[in-house]
């Protein structure tokens, strides 16, 4: 697999309608679901704390709820920061079907109908994923203390490992089965861990980090669609 080829082509497609739709869409619902938390999370909060209440030297009052609220509100905002990332990401996972086939009428219009991915099928693996992730991030954690010089390494490392995996795992489904995909992830371990790396450069970065989804369902949609080239070259021979 040349991860550095797949970069290329996948950065040269960013701009293609069905991409920027997929990052869109994959934005603005994470946004929405922000905000129906938040108004959630005010109004439990409203509702547990009721039209007043009695507080030492200040006595009656009305205000608490309204500022705890607010508080609630704020608190979200700050907290959308880390969580638009992996809401985005999720949601996006949903559209594998539309970065791919993009990817594919592009470059690799020889290719034969791949097989779209279910709805469980996503769902389950985009739990997966994010469970994964954060287990391995809380582990991570005490590595980031006992080595903290060497944290950013370790964070690279780290979500290379898995986001190279898991997006290698839901490009390579959709073309052959769970078998098939273990041997040439296995077979192709440096590769993926490589191009998972690269792109866990750029979640940290506010804004790029959005694009991040897409770029990667990019990324190994070419090489597994590469890898599929290679098959057919051997197998024609």
């Amino acid at each position: 697999m040349n991860v550095f080829r797949a970069f290329s082509l996948a950065l040269g497609q960013m701009g293609d309608r069905r991409f920027l739709r997929v990052v869109l869409l994959g934005v603005a619902f994470a946004a929405l679901i922000m905000v129906i938390c938040t108004a959630l999370l005010a109004q439990l909060i409203l509702w547990s704390v009721g039209d007043s209440m009695d507080l030492p030297i200040f006595g009656t009052v009305t205000w608490v709820g309204d500022f705890l609220s607010w508080g609630a509100v704020f608190a979200m905002m700050v907290l959308s920061v880390f969580l638009m990332l992996p809401l985005s990401t999720a949601i996006s996972s949903f559209f594998l079907d539309t970065v791919a086939n993009a990817v594919e009428d592009r470059h690799y219009p020889h290719l034969p109908p791949a097989q779209p991915a279910r709805f469980g099928d996503m769902l389950r693996d985009m739990i997966n994923f994010w469970g994964l992730l954060i287990a391995a991030n809380l582990l991570a954690l005490v590595l980031y203390f006992l080595f903290a010089p060497f944290a950013a390494l370790i964070f690279w490392g780290v979500n290379g490992l898995i986001l190279g995996r898991e997006y290698f795992a839901m490009a390579a489904l959709r073309r052959m089965d769970v078998q098939q995909m273990r041997r040439l992830r296995k077979k192709n371990a440096a590769a993926i861990w490589g191009s998972g790396a690269i792109l866990a450069f750029p979640m940290t970065i506010p804004v790029v980090n959005l694009f991040v989804p897409v770029l990667a369902l990019a990324v190994f949609t070419h090489h597994i669609s590469g890898a599929m080239d290679q098959l057919s070259s051997r197998s024609n021979y």
